[in-house]
């Protein structure tokens, strides 16, 4: 009689791994108002030309949505959160970032200098603390989570004119602003009475 013998497979394949994501460091350039975005954009094709994509992880910009009414509409635009500055990710390789990149990104056009611990462009460049940086991208994801905030905020006693609802047309005073809601008490005078009325900031736009 024969007996059948099963084999048993004793070689066990090991889970892979993703390979742990880099350490990096954030460092900060002082540049010209008003440019940022156009230096963003450079710096990033010039980062691919120079073959630094291994070094420099990102150039970052922060940005948040602002909005405004106008004839009744919502108008969107976007506005950088830190006038000035531009954000630079860098692969941390225990080693201060490489000479020849701080010189030539220096020299960039609108660009004033890295952030030193000294004053201006003198001193040591230093960069963001991890608690920094934590900071700014949570703001960056609140100010994204919210949708967008008002350009031009709303004051305490100002006259606006209502553009939606039952007091469509009606100019109204503000008596309260609750900006985690987006809404307003605004006074309104009908027949020569004083209506408490309560507003989203879509109903409302400023007086020119």
């Amino acid at each position: 009689m024969e007996t059948e013998v099963q084999s048993i497979d004793t070689n066990t394949t090991a889970p892979i791994t993703a390979p742990a994501a880099p350490e990096t460091k954030w460092y900060v350039l002082r540049v010209v108002s008003g440019k940022e975005k156009k230096i963003k954009e450079y710096l990033d094709k010039d980062i691919l030309r120079n073959g630094w994509s291994n070094v420099v992880k990102q150039v970052f910009l922060p940005m948040e949505k602002v909005y405004k009414v106008q004839n009744g509409k919502k108008v969107m635009r976007e506005k950088n959160y830190f006038p000035g500055y531009v954000m630079m990710e860098v692969i941390d390789n225990k080693a201060p970032i490489a000479d020849d990149i701080v010189m030539h990104i220096s020299n960039i056009t609108n660009v004033m200098h890295f952030l030193t611990d000294g004053k201006g462009s003198k001193g040591n460049i230093i960069s963001l603390r991890k608690s920094e940086v934590n900071k700014m991208l949570g703001k960056v994801d609140e100010m994204n989570d919210m949708g967008g905030s008002i350009s031009e905020p709303f004051i305490l006693g100002e006259t606006i004119k209502i553009i939606e609802g039952p007091f469509n047309d009606f100019n109204g005073v503000i008596e309260e602003v609750h900006e985690e809601k987006k809404k307003l008490k605004v006074t309104v005078k009908i027949f020569g009475r004083s209506t408490p009325v309560e507003l989203n900031y879509m109903q409302v736009e400023k007086l020119s």
